[in-house]
C-alpha cells in the first residue's frame, strides 16, 4: 500500500496550497455555462431506484411495486441527503427492469412498463426545489435495446422516444435541471439538437450530459454529445485517488499489486484526473460509485474508498471547478441510504466545509 499512500499524501499536500480559480460563467465557446451551478457545488448524489416488480401476474406485479413505492421514506431520504450536503441529486425515472418513478402522459398504448400510484420523481424534484436544491433525471438512451422493449413503441422508434422525454420535460418544466443519458451512441449534430429540444421543452436552462461511459474505456475522454452542458463523467473505479481509464472487461482473472492496484492480464493501469473547469466545451463532472459496481468485473468491495482516497478525489477535482456526483446504494424496502454510505458523505461534508 505504500506507493498508494504516497501518491494521495502528494496530492492532499498539494491541493492544500493550491488557490481554486474563478468559476467560469461562460463555456469556452463563448456560450453560457447551464452547468455553473455544478462548479459552484460541492458535491452531487445519486441513488437508482429501482423497485422490483414481484408476482406472475401483472397485477400483482403492480400491487408489489405500489407496496414498495408507498413505503419511501421520503423525509427520512431528503434529510440524508441534507446531513450529505449534497447540491444537486441525480434520480432514476427508470432503468432495466420495466418500473417508470414518475407517470408520463406520453407512455404508448403498447408500452408494459408498471407505473405507481404514488409519482416519486415529481415529489422529490418539487421537496428539494422547495429548499434551492436541483435535480436531475436520469433515462437510460433509445439506443438501449431493453428500454425499447418495455416501450413496446412501433417502429420508427426515435421519435416516440423524443416524445416520451419531451412529454416529461414539459411535466417536470423548471423542476428538472438537467438529465443525465446512459448508453448514448455517436450521433449526426442534427439528431442531437433534436434529442436536446425534447429534454429543454419545459426548461431552456436545463443541463445535458449524455454518456458514452468515456473516463472508463480509455479511448476518447472527450464528451460523447459535443453539445453536452456537462461531461457525462461515468467512473468505474479509483487507485490513489484518480479516475482508472483502462477498461476492465467481465470475465478472466484479476490480482492486486502489493500497494491494491488492480490488474488484468494485458490492461497496463492508465490514470486520469482534471486539470480545468472544461473537457472541451462541457463542464468537467465526473459520476463515482461507491460501495457498489457498474462493472460486474470490478467487485463492489474494490469501490469501498477510504476517507483520504475518496475526499482526496472530490477536493482535487473541486480545486479546478469540477464537479462530482457520488452514486450509493439505496435501499429498495424504505428508499434510504445504507448507514454506512450515509456515514461517509457526512464526513465528505465536514472535511470539504473545513477547506472553505
Amino acid at each position: 500500500m505504500i506507493s498508494k499512500l504516497l501518491t494521495l499524501t502528494f496530492l492532499l499536500a498539494a491541493l492544500a496550497h493550491a488557490e481554486p480559480p474563478p468559476i467560469a460563467q461562460q463555456r469556452p465557446d463563448g456560450t453560457p455555462n447551464r452547468a455553473v451551478w455544478m462548479a459552484a457545488g460541492r458535491i452531487g448524489v445519486m441513488v437508482h431506484y429501482l423497485p422490483e416488480p414481484v408476482g406472475a401476474t401483472r397485477a400483482e406485479q403492480q400491487a408489489s411495486v405500489d407496496r414498495a413505492v408507498d413505503a419511501f421514506d421520503l423525509d427520512g431520504f431528503l434529510q440524508q441527503l441534507d446531513d450529505a450536503g449534497a447540491d444537486w441529486l441525480i434520480f432514476t425515472l427508470t432503468q432495466v427492469n420495466g418500473v417508470l418513478n414518475s407517470a408520463n402522459p406520453k407512455l404508448p398504448p403498447k408500452a408494459t412498463m408498471i407505473v405507481p400510484r404514488r409519482d416519486l420523481a415529481l415529489e422529490i424534484a418539487q421537496r428539494r426545489h422547495a429548499v434551492g436544491k436541483r435535480v436531475i433525471l436520469y433515462l437510460p438512451s433509445d439506443n438501449d435495446g431493453r428500454m425499447r422493449s418495455f416501450m413496446g413503441a412501433a417502429e420508427p422508434y426515435t421519435p416516440r422516444y423524443r416524445e416520451f422525454v419531451r412529454a416529461y420535460s414539459e411535466k417536470f418544466g423548471r423542476l428538472c435541471d438537467g438529465w443525465w443519458f446512459d448508453a448514448c451512441g455517436p450521433l449526426p449534430d442534427a439528431e442531437w439538437q433534436d434529442w436536446i429540444a425534447a429534454c429543454r421543452a419545459g426548461n431552456p436552462d436545463a443541463a445535458l450530459a449524455f454518456s458514452g461511459a468515456e473516463f472508463c474505456t480509455g479511448g476518447d475522454l472527450m464528451p460523447r454529445c459535443p453539445l453536452a452542458d456537462y461531461h457525462a463523467g461515468e467512473i468505474h473505479v479509483l487507485d490513489g485517488g484518480r479516475i482508472r481509464r483502462d477498461f476492465l472487461p467481465p470475465g478472466g482473472t484479476y490480482t492486486l499489486t502489493p500497494d491494491g492496484v488492480m490488474q488484468k492480464p494485458g490492461h497496463t493501469p492508465h490514470y486520469y484526473l482534471p486539470d480545468g473547469q472544461f473537457i472541451g466545451n462541457a463542464q468537467w463532472h465526473a459520476l463515482l460509485p461507491i460501495n457498489l459496481t457498474f462493472n460486474p468485473a470490478i467487485p463492489a468491495r474494490m469501490c469501498r474508498y477510504s476517507d483520504a482516497e475518496l475526499f482526496g478525489f472530490v477536493e482535487a477535482v473541486n480545486s479546478v471547478r469540477g464537479a462530482v456526483t457520488i452514486n450509493v446504494p439505496i435501499d429498495l424496502q424504505r428508499g434510504l441510504i445504507p448507514a454506512d454510505s450515509h456515514a461517509q458523505l457526512v464526513r465528505l461534508r465536514h472535511f470539504l466545509n473545513a477547506q472553505k
